[in-house]
């Protein structure tokens, strides 16, 4: 397996599991993981928020850890980078207005690199212009901008646990999805997973 540079944006009150998760996941099977926030450098942390669904009409929300940064946002070159992780939680909601982050999105949709979103990850993908004429999973709440962002919404099951795979682009709901949703970004990777 070739080791591959994955970028992974995120901002304060990413969802703790859909960050932490994947980055564990995806450094355990060898790849070079960049975690990057806008106006924070290596060193400093994003704080994050842990979603559950506790049979509420929405999910609820609780104080995550920190997750400490490993990259400087101001020097990233996606052109390095050979897929992006973009995870849910409250940051893609702001994250999504900063132009730079939707440059590096454009980046990895034009050149056809593999890209991971779940939950309110494809927020961005939409504000990216990135969704016309795919298929994409998110969290429920999500659909009319994946909709209105010219992509065509994928329901989960009823469990949150499976992914939907669309050329380059891994979506899914929310973290219960991670065992199927980096099953199938390490696919695109060329990583090797036990089935």
């Amino acid at each position: 397996m070739a080791v591959k540079k994955i970028l992974f944006l995120v901002g304060d009150f990413v969802e703790d599991y859909e960050i932490m998760v994947p980055y564990q996941m995806l450094t355990m099977i060898g790849h070079d993981c960049h975690c990057v926030c806008p106006g924070k450098v290596a060193g400093d942390y994003v704080a994050t928020a842990i979603h559950d669904f506790e049979g509420h009409q929405t999910y609820s929300e609780k104080p995550g850890h920190r997750f400490v940064l490993n990259a400087d946002f101001a020097s990233i070159d996606p052109t390095q980078y050979d897929a992006l992780v973009l995870p849910g939680g409250r940051a893609p909601e702001y994250l999504r207005l900063d132009a730079r982050v939707l440059e590096m999105v454009k980046h990895f949709s034009t050149a056809n690199k593999p890209i991971a979103a779940i939950c309110h990850g494809p927020q961005i993908l939409a504000a990216a212009g990135v969704l016309a004429g795919k298929q994409c999973c998110c969290y429920p709440a999500v659909q009319y901008e994946v909709s209105s962002g010219g992509g065509t919404y994928s329901a989960p099951n009823e469990r949150f646990d499976s992914a939907h795979v669309d050329g380059n682009l891994v979506t899914a709901a929310a973290w219960p999805a991670h065992p199927a949703w980096i099953r199938a970004f390490a696919k695109l990777l060329g990583s090797t997973v036990q089935p």
